[in-house]
């Protein structure tokens, strides 16, 4: 377990230190900005933070690979996946302290958000119910860590950071494209359908936003994540058996 936050904490670090990092918090806080100037803080509307969390889901589409895409593809590009090899630490260790480590870097990203919330308590009449409010981050990170666990698992298959990101993106878009719009189409058998939309994340975010925790959203997000950061273990380790 130490071995796993040394990891871990060296990720964010690095994550930090380089321009990427800054100009995708910057991006976001920029993005959610605008959107909550321009859905949120409207004269005689609910002051309600539904369409921010909303948005910011789908702004996870595309952020989210762009932090994932280096966890393990740099590592085999520069030949320092070795070295960790060398020391003593499994590689389920390394997963999962990169994966922490993206992970808190999301919250690290979010963080600056909360400002957000702060204005519209301030300006907000009546003022917003903090039920919803919470339940609408908890939804943000549970699909932000989905969303870093199959970035994770491309960048394990490949030592390029643009496929990466390239694989995880078009994964995500094949997710939205299946849960919502495939089930619509009307020749799809009723089972079949059902089962695409379970799969879908955006309804279960609409329902965390309302202030409604179902478990069974939680374990989606849960097992989903721990499945996928499972799957880039066993990538990493099959590279040592070849």
């Amino acid at each position: 377990m130490r071995a796993t936050l040394a990891i871990a904490s060296r990720e964010v670090g690095s994550l930090l230190r380089l321009p990427v990092g800054w100009v995708v918090i910057a991006l976001f806080t920029f993005l959610s900005a605008v959107i909550f100037v321009n859905g949120t803080l409207i004269p005689g509307q609910p002051a309600t933070m539904r369409y921010f969390f909303a948005s910011a889901s789908w702004m996870l589409i595309p952020v989210a690979p762009a932090i994932s895409m280096r966890l393990l593809s740099e590592e085999l590009r520069s030949g320092t996946i070795e070295v960790l090899r060398t020391a003593p630490v499994s590689d389920s260790a390394v997963v999962w302290g990169k994966y922490l480590g993206g992970v808190a870097f999301l919250g690290l990203m979010l963080a600056p958000t909360l400002a957000l919330v702060g204005v519209l308590v301030v300006v907000g009449d009546p003022k917003p119910d903090p039920g919803p409010i919470i339940t609408g981050y908890i939804a943000l990170g549970l699909v932000g860590m989905l969303y870093l666990s199959i970035g994770l698992l491309a960048s394990s298959l490949t030592s390029s950071q643009t496929l990466a990101f390239l694989g995880t993106l078009m994964f995500l878009a094949l997710m939205m494209v299946l849960s919502s719009v495939v089930p619509g189409a009307g020749s799809v058998p009723e089972p079949l359908a059902r089962a695409l939309v379970s799969i879908g994340v955006q309804a279960r975010v609409r329902d965390m936003t309302k202030g409604v925790i179902d478990t069974g959203d939680v374990a989606f997000f849960l097992a989903g994540s721990a499945w996928f950061t499972l799957l880039a273990s066993a990538a990493l380790s099959s590279r040592r058996w070849r």
